[in-house]
């Protein structure tokens, strides 16, 4: 069974996989990353692993059983007992109810391990599948996202209120 682990350095090679293997299925939802993204990525994951090491944010994969990475969860901006949430699943197990699982599961491990109250999430209007995950993981539109909050897109802010043990 598939489980969240908080990112470390031995996960880059599984990541970059990930988004490579994604990339096209990504981009039709979000602004793709870009070759720079894939060009630096070492560079980009250390930057990651040390906003994580200072507290700012929290980054998780989901990993499979054969230390394959199905997705990504993170925690952004963590600050005041609150941070944004982002998160992607590699195509292949889209559609399946693995985000909602996942995204419930990080609501659960935002309270319980990083002591936040509140999530946010924006999602462009065309995002439809990140609507329904968002909504069947508890959380409620809570207004309208800039368009640099989605990739240059419109789009609405949605919150998640956690308690202890949600």
């Amino acid at each position: 069974m598939p489980e969240l682990h908080r990112l470390h350095a031995g996960h880059a090679p599984a990541v970059l996989a990930f988004e490579l293997a994604n990339r096209t299925y990504f981009a039709a939802s979000v602004s793709d990353r870009g070759d720079a993204y894939f060009d630096r990525f070492a560079d980009r994951y250390g930057a990651l692993l040390a906003e994580q090491e200072a507290g700012v944010c929290a980054f998780y994969v989901l990993v499979a059983e054969d230390g394959s990475v199905l997705g990504r969860f993170n925690l952004y901006d963590l600050e005041n007992g609150s941070a944004e949430l982002g998160y992607r699943v590699a195509q292949h197990v889209a559609g399946r109810g693995t985000a909602t699982a996942y995204v419930r599961e990080l609501c659960r491990l935002a309270a319980a391990r990083h002591g936040l109250h509140t999530l946010r999430a924006a999602v462009s209007h065309d995002n439809a599948a990140s609507h329904k995950v968002l909504v069947k993981a508890g959380f409620v539109a809570d207004g309208p996202a800039d368009p640099s909050s989605v990739g240059g897109q419109q789009g609405t802010w949605y919150r998640r209120d956690l308690a202890p043990g949600t």
